[in-house]
């Protein structure tokens, strides 16, 4: 099987679909009557006056069910139907009274409105039947050198994260700032297949928010229930802002949603905690709290006092700039692979600067590369010997830009690049100060 499309949409993704048919009617759908029924006149009451087709692209209910429960809502005397043309997505209907009233009542118990929500039921079992033996996992070649094209050199940390993702084992990866220790770990991701998973969950009438578009990106293939959705599988980041209580869903007034954290929004993906040491708050702390949800696959959150278990199942990776020893042997164990990255040679820079170039449409001649180079090669090369890291590569090919487009050039040339180095403030820290007294500049030591 090298087949990409294989892989990412392998025949358990498709009797997965199957499953997924959009729900017709009542008897068909896994959230009860009564929870529609408030939705609907909810959306009644916010609107005033509103189209079928419209409650439709809000909640994702097929018309036959929005037929359904506006006949009931309409026979209860809380809404009528004003207008509207021959077929029933196009009839409006109002909010009356007694459905303004009612409405407000429920708005205050749930102010939630938007796309249904799955039953919590039909989540927790879905969802188990995709992580139920995930790993190891048979990654084809194909796929491995998808994730790995964009990542220079470093070929030891590349068979650590085909193996992490392989066998769904976390690892440290740690090293001085600059490495690519976080975008190499975004790249693991790439190596994992897909996982489906639904937009919100109903439990006890309270809903619970799973997808969050910032972490979770749509697949191509999307299955025919608009309730749940198709993605890849998540890279979930978090860095030195990170808090105990940011690892906990907590509920939202505004949304009238329960937001869940890091750690469930990582399932099927990875989760990487950076900058480790560098929280406000004891990071060890941090970690304690994820014991359980790495040990159990699962976690407990807790919905109006009621504890609801959600899957947990991600690949964990503690990252940081700092000694290893500042992390616990127990939280090591959670995370028993390690990746120790180091400053790049200065061809891998210069490699990574020409890709930065490239990527950013900018015609240069070869003496910019030659030129990019001797900054980093040695003096007795005849080079200035600055420290390298990836990240400068990335920086000075986008000062370069800039300040090709304020020179009013067509290309970037010699000129140019000189002024973008002198324009970085750690290259110039470099230039101005001795190797040991930068160190002690960057690392805050004076």
């Amino acid at each position: 099987m090298d087949n990409l499309g294989d892989y990412y949409h392998d025949v358990q993704m498709q009797k997965m679909f199957q499953l997924l048919e959009e729900p017709k009617s009542l008897d068909n759908i896994d959230i009860s009557v009564g929870f529609i029924k408030n939705l609907v006149l909810k959306i009644l009451s916010t609107y005033g006056v509103i189209k079928v087709n419209q409650i439709h692209e809000i909640t994702g209910l097929h018309t036959d069910i929005l037929e359904a429960v506006l006949r009931k809502l309409e026979k209860d005397d809380m809404c009528a139907q004003t207008g509207g043309g021959f077929l029933f997505p196009s009839v409006e209907f109002t909010i009356k009274q007694q459905g303004r009233e009612k409405a407000l009542q429920i708005m205050q118990e749930n102010p939630y409105i938007g796309i249904a929500p799955v039953a919590y039921d039909e989540y927790f079992t879905i969802m188990s039947a995709q992580v139920k033996g995930r790993f190891p996992l048979k990654i084809p070649e194909s796929v491995i050198k998808n994730a790995m094209k964009e990542i220079v050199g470093v070929e030891k940390a590349k068979k650590t994260l085909i193996a992490s993702s392989i066998g769904g084992k976390g690892f440290f990866i740690y090293g001085p700032p600059g490495t690519g220790k976080t975008f190499i770990t975004s790249k693991m991701s790439q190596m994992l297949p897909p996982i489906l998973m639904p937009k919100y969950i109903e439990f006890s009438g309270s809903v619970i928010q799973l997808y969050d578009p910032d972490f979770h990106h749509k697949s191509p293939e999307q299955p025919e229930d608009p309730r749940w959705v198709k993605v890849s599988a998540p890279f979930v980041f978090t860095g030195s802002e990170l808090t105990s209580e940011k690892l906990e869903t907590l509920f939202n007034p505004n949304k009238g949603v329960y937001e869940t954290s890091p750690i469930i929004k990582a399932n099927g993906g990875v989760l990487l905690l950076d900058d480790l040491g560098r929280q406000k708050e004891d990071h060890n702390i941090i970690l304690n709290r994820l014991i359980v949800p790495l040990e159990n696959k699962r976690d407990v959150i807790y919905i109006k006092g009621a504890p609801v278990i959600v899957h947990t199942q991600f690949i964990p990776v503690l990252s940081t700039n700092l000694d290893i020893n500042i992390v616990d042997e127990a939280h090591l164990r959670r995370a028993p692979m390690h990746i120790l990255l180091g400053p790049p040679t200065p061809e891998e820079i210069l490699e990574v600067f020409k890709r930065n170039l490239d990527l950013l449409n900018e015609e240069y001649d070869d003496s910019i590369l030659n030129r990019f180079k001797k900054v980093y090669i040695p003096i007795s090369e005849g080079g200035e010997q600055l420290k390298p890291t990836y990240a400068h590569a990335r920086d000075i090919a986008q000062i370069a830009q800039a300040v090709r487009i304020r020179n009013n050039k067509d290309k970037i040339t010699l000129d140019v690049l000189e002024e973008a180095l002198d324009e970085h403030i750690l290259i110039a820290l470099q230039r101005k100060y001795t190797p040991e007294l930068y160190e002690r500049i960057i690392n805050k030591k004076v």
